[in-house]
C-alpha cells in the first residue's frame, strides 16, 4: 500500500547508470598513456645490463698460482748493489768510527777540570774598573804628597824625612819621583790579581790602597804644617 502514485522505472535507465559509474573520468583517461610509458622505461633500464665486466670470484686453482707466484717473489734474493755505491757506504762508516773515537778520546779532557791557560782568564771586568779606579787614586794622592811637601820645604816649616825624597824636595823634581811608588804598587796590584794563587787574587787591591793611603796621609800632614 502505498501513500502516492508509484512511478515506473524503466530497466533501460539503470543499465544507462551503471555503465556510466564504470567509465572513468576524462582526467584518469589522459593520466592512462603517461604512466604505461614510464612503467615501460623502467622496466627497459632494469633489464639493460651494466658497461662493465662482470665480477667473477676467482677459482680456487687461481688463488692458489697467485699465492705461490708471492711466495716465489718473496723467496728471490734482493739485488746486488752497485759497487760505486757500495764503496761510498763503507767510507761513510769508517768516517763515522773515526769521529766517533775522536770524541770519545776527547771527552774526558773537555769533562775534566782543565785550568786556564793564561792568567788572563783570572781577571774580571769589575776587578779592571776597581784597578784603573785605584790607579787613578793612588797617583792623585802621591800628587798632593809632593805639592805639600814643597811648600812646607820652600816656607822653611819643615824638612823632608824621607832620605830618598829629600836630594828632590827642594825642586820640582819630587812630582816625577813621589809618583815611582804608585806606578810600582799598581805593578804589583796588577801582578797579585792574575796570580794563579787564590790568596794573592783576593788581596790584589792592597797594595795600591796602602799606597794612596801613605799618600794621602803625608799630604794632609804637611798642609797641616804650612799655614
Amino acid at each position: 500500500m502505498t501513500k502516492g502514485p508509484v512511478t515506473a522505472v524503466r530497466r533501460d535507465s539503470k543499465v544507462r547508470e551503471l555503465q556510466l559509474a564504470r567509465r572513468p573520468s576524462p582526467g584518469l583517461q589522459s593520466l592512462r598513456w603517461p604512466l604505461l610509458l614510464a612503467a615501460l622505461v623502467l622496466f627497459c633500464c632494469n633489464a639493460i645490463p651494466a658497461d662493465g665486466p662482470p665480477i667473477v670470484a676467482p677459482t680456487a686453482p687461481e688463488r692458489l698460482k697467485s699465492t705461490s707466484a708471492e711466495t716465489a717473489n718473496a723467496n728471490k734474493p734482493d739485488t746486488p748493489m752497485p759497487k760505486a755505491t757500495v764503496l761510498s757506504t763503507e767510507k761513510s762508516e769508517r768516517e763515522d768510527a773515526s769521529n766517533t773515537e775522536a770524541n770519545a778520546a776527547l771527552e774526558p779532557a773537555f769533562n775534566s777540570a782543565v785550568k786556564p791557560a793564561t792568567t788572563d782568564s783570572y781577571e774580571t771586568t769589575r776587578q779592571k774598573e776597581i784597578w784603573y779606579g785605584l790607579v787613578a787614586v793612588g797617583h792623585g794622592a802621591a800628587g798632593f804628597d809632593a805639592w805639600t811637601t814643597r811648600r812646607v820645604v820652600s816656607g822653611g816649616y819643615g824638612v823632608e824625612a824621607d832620605p830618598l825624597q829629600r836630594p828632590f824636595a827642594h825642586s820640582g823634581a819630587i812630582y816625577a819621583t813621589t809618583q815611582i811608588t804608585p806606578l810600582v804598587m799598581d805593578y804589583v796590584g796588577r801582578r797579585m790579581m792574575r796570580s794563579r794563587h787564590a790568596l794573592l787574587r783576593k788581596t790584589w787591591w792592597v797594595p795600591q790602597t796602602a799606597s794612596a793611603s801613605v799618600s794621602l796621609g803625608a799630604g794632609l800632614h804637611n798642609y797641616s804644617v804650612a799655614p
